[in-house]
């Protein structure tokens, strides 16, 4: 009879055993830090005064499904720390309409302020909305997107909720697809993603992409993250606040 050693298969149960525990400990504090997040956001939604501040290229945040802007708080803070003034999108307020209707929102208050050399910073959904708006950008107002944890390739769990817009981010979803198939956008991307993902697990690699995996875990926590933050604010640093040239739209 063969007694498994300690590399053997027998450590395998228990090794899965371990890793199930431990993602369900991130998924749990995941979901502490996002309704912390969300309480304190709730308690103040108004824009600090030294966000119109900076020299940089404007940063226009845009936050996933049933989250405030204020979610986005921490990388909003260290971007402008680095000289990005910020731009938030109050009509998008929970972000529960379709990515479309998101997306034209979106592009609506980028040509009423007249802004130019625009980098979009998106959280989950917000990174979908953000690659439309691209899409429609006729007037090379926007220069790129960084999107963090999002589900470039829709989420399998949507298929689990049966809330219209969660079931929107499903793998099979018409928008999605489209999304999908405009790969000619996503050399102006910059996807951020954590090495677990709770909300996520089909992964936010995107080819063709800038893609930048981390160490962190958590759908939410990642947007605290120390080196999620670093990785933003170098994949906005390249931005002058001007528009891109046509040699930089295509690629």
């Amino acid at each position: 009879m063969n007694t498994p050693t300690a590399e053997g298969p027998g450590r395998h149960p228990v090794r899965r055993l371990r890793n199930t525990a431990r993602r369900g400990w991130y998924w749990a504090a995941d979901y502490r830090y996002a309704a912390r997040s969300q309480l304190s956001g709730l308690a103040d939604q108004e824009t600090p005064p030294r966000y119109a501040e900076g020299r940089l290229a404007p940063i226009v945040l845009i936050a996933g499904v049933m989250e405030s802007w204020t979610l986005l708080r921490p990388v909003a803070d260290r971007l402008n720390e680095a000289g990005h003034p910020i731009h938030v999108v109050p009509d998008l307020a929970f972000n529960l309409g379709t990515i479309a209707e998101a997306a034209r929102i979106v592009h609506t208050l980028i040509l009423g302020r007249e802004l130019t050399g625009v980098v979009l910073v998106a959280h989950s959904k917000g990174g979908l909305v953000g690659k439309q708006v691209l899409a429609l950008d006729e007037e090379a107002r926007v220069e790129r997107l960084i999107a963090i944890a999002t589900p470039f390739a829709g989420s399998s769990l949507a298929n689990l909720v049966p809330l219209r817009s969660i079931r929107a981010l499903r793998p099979s979803d018409p928008t999605i697809r489209e999304l999908g198939a405009q790969a000619a956008l996503n050399a102006r991307i910059t996807s951020i993603y954590p090495a677990f993902d709770p909300h996520v697990p089909d992964g936010s690699h995107l080819s063709g992409a800038t893609n930048v995996p981390l160490a962190a875990m958590g759908h939410f926590r990642v947007l605290g993250d120390a080196a999620a933050l670093t990785a933003v604010v170098a994949a906005a640093g390249g931005s002058s606040g001007q528009p891109p040239t046509a040699a930089e739209r295509a690629g």
